[in-house]
This record gives structure tokens, C-alpha cells and sequence, in this order.
């Protein structure tokens, strides 16, 4: 296993979560079998202060575990320099068999706990605590995540190899790899470029015309494209480098971290477009998540945007 500090932090803050979790896991069952607003009986009344107690731990592990993911990205862009053959957090993550899975879990992680944040924002403003029993049966599934997450990133920890050569992430992500990534890359940019703005356009009608369900099912779309074309497009013109599609290169020093920005764009404003349906779903004002949803995706698409309309105006060609 690789002992830097980064790691051994990383480790040290999850099993601290591990414990807490595990404790409130216990108790989210009990509340969510026996949770009965209406009741007026001891155990209701102590199911009630179990939920305050429960719910402040676990708004502070989802609350941590969010911005802790850009640190384990930095981590294992650090990782890279140990590693030959590794350029960045991708030759790390394909290191060992468990990286991709981790990144996935960790990915889906970060929103579901956003989800569980939210859900509770608005259950604790209300006298009648109406979304007591839904957020610890949502607590519930994250747990099982959560451990799932835990388990293959102590794996992928303790598999990696610094003496190993991997591939670097100009082999992974070219057009000649046989893989899913280079049949991406392999798509034709007008195509791809389309599909973005469409959809991008998809999102400003529906946020128009309050569409509930479909705002939200297209940002679950937008993400999706939008990482599609920053990998095949965009990225390219960060690096000024046609055959550089590397997804995590940009999140380096030398290109000012602008990674970090990109991705935060987008994770807030895909975010803010799924709460806004599962508001829509509670019955709850969803105005403020179609509102930021709009302006974080919008910053996203501006940004990703100026990178080849800069370089065309430099240069006077396209890569």
C-alpha cells in the first residue's frame, strides 16, 4: 500500500465515517421501521430525538465526503508521479482492477448524499417532519454505497504497484484504443458538438416552461454528453493538443487547475437539475434548484465554449 500523507488521510477521515455511519445505519433502521409522527408514545418521542442526533451525524459525513472527493482526484494525481508510466490520475485508476469501479461508486455517491442533504434541509424545516422516514430509508441505500466505496478503495490502496509500468493517458484515451473510450473519440466532433448544444438548448426550454420531470431527466442527458464532448472536444482545446483527450490532465498545476472548476460546474448544476425533480416530486418548491441549475450549467457550457473560440481567434484554424 501506498503510505503518503494524502492517502493515510484519506483513510484515516473514512474509517472515522465508517464508525459514525455504521452507528447511525443501526438507528436509521429502527426509525425507519417504527417512525410514527402521529403517535404520542415513549418510543416515538425518543425515535424523534434519535433523529436529531442521527441526522446531524450524517449531515456531516455527506457534508465532508462531497469536497474529500476533488481531494482523493488530487491525491491520485500525486499518486501518478510515483508510478511509471503514469502521467496522471488515470494511469492510477487503471492501475489496479477496482479504479474505475471506485471512481464510478464515488461519482454516484456524491449524489445521492446531495440528494440526502437536501431532502433533510427541507424535513427539518417543518414542524411535522414529513420526510423523516424517506431520508433514513435513502440513508439506508447510501450506507450500502458508502461500505461498497470503502471496500475497493482499500483495495485499489493496497493493489497498487509502484514498480508496475500502466499505460499513460495518451494510450487510454486515443482514437486507435480498442475500448469504449476510443469509440467515443472516434465519434465525428459536428455530431458530438450538436447533440451538446441541443441539448444545452433543451435545458433553457424546459427551465422556461417548467417542464418538471423533463428539466431533470435531461440534465441526467447534459452530464452524460457533456463529459463525452469535454473528453472528444474541448479538452483538446485546453491542452491546444489534438490527440490529447485526457479527462484529468487539465486538473493539473500546468493547466492552472482549471479541471477542478470544470467539474464543479457541472456536478452543481446536473445536481441542482435531479433535486429539482425530486422536489417537483415532494411537492416542494423546486425554483431555486431550476435556477441554479440553469446558471451553474450555463457558466459550464460558457466555459468549455471560450476554450476553441479563443484558440480560432488566436490562431485562425481549428485544431
Amino acid at each position: 500500500m501506498i503510505l503518503l500523507p494524502e492517502v493515510i488521510s484519506i483513510l484515516i477521515l473514512n474509517s472515522l465515517f465508517f464508525i459514525f455511519a455504521t452507528i447511525a445505519f443501526f438507528i436509521s433502521i429502527k426509525i425507519a421501521i417504527y417512525w410514527d409522527f402521529n403517535k404520542s408514545t415513549k418510543e416515538q418521542y425518543r425515535l424523534e430525538k434519535e433523529s436529531f442526533l442521527v441526522s446531524t451525524i450524517i449531515k456531516y459525513i455527506f457534508i465532508l465526503k462531497i469536497p474529500l472527493f476533488l481531494f482523493f482526484i488530487f491525491t491520485l494525481d500525486k499518486i501518478s508521479d510515483l508510478i511509471t508510466g503514469a502521467m496522471c490520475a488515470s494511469g492510477v485508476i487503471t492501475a489496479t482492477s477496482y479504479g474505475v469501479y471506485l471512481l464510478t461508486i464515488k461519482l454516484l455517491n456524491i449524489y445521492i448524499f446531495g440528494l440526502w442533504l437536501s431532502i433533510s434541509y427541507l424535513d427539518i424545516r417543518r414542524e411535522d417532519l414529513p420526510y423523516t422516514k424517506i431520508k433514513f430509508e435513502l440513508f439506508i441505500v447510501a450506507y450500502i454505497f458508502f461500505i461498497i466505496e470503502l471496500i475497493l478503495m482499500w483495495l485499489m490502496f493496497s493493489s497498487i504497484d509502484i514498480d508496475k509500468i500502466v499505460s499513460c493517458c495518451g494510450t487510454l484515451f486515443s482514437s486507435s484504443s480498442n475500448s469504449t473510450i476510443g469509440d467515443i473519440i472516434r465519434i465525428k466532433q459536428s455530431t458530438l458538438l450538436t447533440i451538446f448544444y441541443i441539448t444545452s438548448l433543451l435545458l433553457f426550454i424546459f427551465y422556461r416552461y417548467r417542464v418538471k420531470y423533463l428539466f431533470a431527466i435531461t440534465n441526467i442527458l447534459f452530464i452524460t454528453i457533456s463529459i463525452i464532448s469535454l473528453i472528444s472536444f474541448f479538452g483538446t482545446y485546453i491542452y491546444e493538443l489534438p490527440t490529447h483527450h485526457c479527462p484529468f490532465c487539465f486538473l493539473q498545476k500546468d493547466y492552472y487547475y482549471i479541471g477542478y472548476l470544470i467539474y464543479t460546474l457541472l456536478f452543481i448544476g446536473s445536481f441542482s437539475g435531479l433535486n429539482s425533480g425530486v422536489m417537483e416530486a415532494l411537492g416542494e418548491d423546486a425554483s431555486k434548484s431550476y435556477r441554479y441549475s440553469l446558471i451553474f450549467n450555463s457558466l459550464y457550457i460558457v466555459l468549455v465554449t471560450l476554450y476553441p473560440t479563443i484558440y480560432y481567434i488566436k490562431n485562425g484554424v481549428w485544431l
